[in-house]
């Protein structure tokens, strides 16, 4: 078990699991939070982690695909209890979440429930495309400071090649995401390299990613879980990333819900603890009930659990790896560039005129500052108000 700094004192399993089941209760608002949270509690108030111990796992897990929170928490459940306080702690960490998202995701995909649910549904999920610009936008400035690491101070130009590039594959052809992003990545690191004179040699790191996206699903519960696993592990940069292919397959390929179902599960994603990629659990419900949400989000997460108990020992060559940051500097800007063009499938899924009102206040709560969690709620009680005075509601 790695060693604990002085002071810390090594926890046992049950504070593990109590003290990241209690970040996996109040984790809202994403990625900053959960940092914000875990930092508190290992390098703040217990002393498990030294500061730049931290700081070097958030870099390390932001290079992994997979939601980089939950890496993130699953990483110090390790470095304080080894690979059984990752289990715990990463279970404890997700469960409280997906526990909540899989009960609201059965109350809002009910045969027929009151109007006013139907109407809170459509008014959260009219706000979403809102909520995938605002977070696309506050990426992009410390991404452009990153565009120059490295690559001699010209970095920047590609950087916008490369949100274009991400941006339009996001808005226009989300089953084909994942290749762009890849595609993308491998390119800075053919660039960096060529700049260095370094031997031209295979980017490893993409090779999985591309096999992975061109496997073919099968169907039944193959396909979701065909559908979970690229959820889990090829996602760049944040959830929303994932958004545009995961709702072609949901609603497109696989017809396990409607477009406006679909909105509902990711305004969920957003309102309740834990990472955005648990939107997959609601999917999963759709194809096939409990049973189904549970398949789908024990998919989505293993390759986050396999990334750390196979490599949090490995994680500070990761960081130093040339190549691994080459990779991220042409993705990275590619999946900010994706999760603003998710913004415009989201926006064109919405079927009834009042719902683009309810988009509109939205994008101005979040404009003004707004939590997201606040403004997703305001347009979920707007909608709610009109169900219940016979406003037209989506199928």
């Amino acid at each position: 078990m790695p060693e604990i700094p002085d002071g810390g004192g090594v926890p046992s399993l049950a504070v593990v699991a109590r003290e990241w089941g209690r970040l996996g209760c109040i984790g809202f608002g994403g990625p900053p939070a959960h940092i914000g949270l875990l930092r508190e509690l290992c390098v703040r108030r217990r002393r498990w982690l030294r500061a730049e111990e931290f700081e070097d796992a958030i870099a390390a897990c932001n290079l992994l695909p997979g939601p980089a929170s939950t890496q993130l928490a699953i990483f110090c459940a390790w470095r304080v209890r080894g690979r059984t306080g990752a289990l715990v702690g990463g279970l404890a960490f997700i469960f409280p979440g997906l526990l909540a998202i899989l009960a609201l995701g059965a109350l809002f995909l009910a045969g027929s429930p009151p109007a006013w649910i139907r109407g809170a549904g459509a008014g959260a999920g009219a706000a979403v495309a809102a909520v995938a610009a605002r977070t696309g936008v506050t990426l992009l400035a410390a991404s452009r400071r990153r565009a120059d690491e490295g690559t001699g101070g010209n970095g920047e130009p590609r950087f916008w090649v490369y949100l274009a590039v991400g941006g339009l594959t996001g808005a226009v052809a989300g089953p084909w995401l994942v290749l762009a992003l890849v595609a993308c990545g491998g390119v800075e690191v053919g660039w960096r390299r060529a700049r260095a004179r370094a031997a031209p040699r295979a980017h490893r790191s993409t090779l999985l990613p591309v096999l992975a996206a061109a496997a073919p699903a099968v169907g039944g519960l193959g396909a979701l879980a065909w559908v979970a696993l690229k959820v889990g592990a090829l996602s760049y940069g944040g959830g929303f990333v994932i958004v545009p292919l995961m709702q072609h397959d949901a609603v497109t390929r696989y017809h396990w819900m409607s477009g406006g179902q679909f909105l509902n599960a990711v305004a969920l994603g957003q309102v309740t603890p834990g990472p955005l990629v648990q939107t997959v659990a609601v999917v999963g419900y759709a194809a096939a009930g409990v049973g189904g949400g549970l398949l789908a989000a024990a998919v989505a997460f293993a390759p986050s659990f396999a990334f750390v108990l196979g490599g949090a020992r490995h994680f500070d060559r990761l960081r130093a790896n040339a190549d691994a940051r080459s990779f991220l500097g042409g993705a990275g800007p590619a999946a900010i560039g994706a999760i603003l063009g998710a913004a415009v499938p989201l926006g064109l899924a919405l079927s009834e005129p009042w719902q683009a009102g309810v988009l509109a206040g939205a994008a101005l709560l979040l404009v003004a500052r707004r939590s997201t969690v606040s403004a997703l709620l305001a347009a979920g009680a707007v909608g709610a108000l009109l169900g219940l005075a016979g406003a037209p509601l989506p199928r």
